[in-house]
């Protein structure tokens, strides 16, 4: 059987980082503008100029969030910004190339694309609030098998094991369906409980 060939704009040191059209890794134009770098190259090119965009609309928005207090505690900047950074560099980013179809086909998808498609497969379960969706290659299937590990919030009050198997079968059912993307295992971790009679109330106002 034909194995995949490489996948386009995949740094040639075996890391997880984009590159970006340019030829410029994600991780350095990001670094670059944070410390305010006099690079002629980051701001003229359209990709690069892109990217920071991207950064610099999420960290505004988040800006605000310093100022908020919840159960009168006022979050550590330095501590709220490091995770608002994280969120950035695991979500926003395009991620890696990812194989679709027959392994002798020349058909990728980037991560984040999957990942947004399984998020909302996740969601149409009841009540489900899908975050984040992490997919790699399958190091035991080859290179045309992916694992899908993602994180949700779940109502309160069910049972969490058939809910999890209602995911795992939503997520499963669009990797087929959506994208034709051989899915290996699926892997759900519940990291918190949503009271739904709060949500209610937070709709009727």
């Amino acid at each position: 059987m034909t194995a995949h060939t490489d996948p386009p704009n995949t740094p040639s040191d075996g890391t997880e980082d984009e590159q970006l059209p340019c030829g410029r890794l994600l991780s350095e134009v990001w670094a670059a503008w944070e410390d305010q770098a006099d690079d002629p190259h980051l701001h003229a090119c359209a990709h690069c100029g892109a990217a920071v965009r991207d950064l610099d609309q999420l960290q505004s928005a988040m800006g605000g969030l310093r100022e908020e207090s919840w159960d009168g505690v006022v979050p550590d900047a330095a501590s709220l910004t490091r995770r608002v950074m994280d969120v950035v560099r695991l979500e926003l980013r395009p991620g890696r190339p990812l194989p679709l179809g027959e392994p002798d086909e020349d058909l990728w998808v980037m991560e984040a694309v999957a990942a947004r498609k399984l998020r909302a497969a996740a969601e149409q379960v009841p009540g489900v609030r899908a975050g984040s969706c992490r997919l790699r290659l399958s190091p035991e299937q080859g290179d045309s098998v992916v694992e899908v590990r993602m994180e949700i919030h779940a109502p309160s009050g069910v049972a969490l094991a058939a809910l999890a198997d209602d995911v795992r079968t939503q997520v499963r059912q669009a990797a087929d369906r959506d994208l034709g993307m051989p899915v290996a295992s699926v892997d759900i971790r519940v990291t918190d409980l949503i009271d739904s009679s709060t949500d209610h109330q937070e709709g009727r106002d």
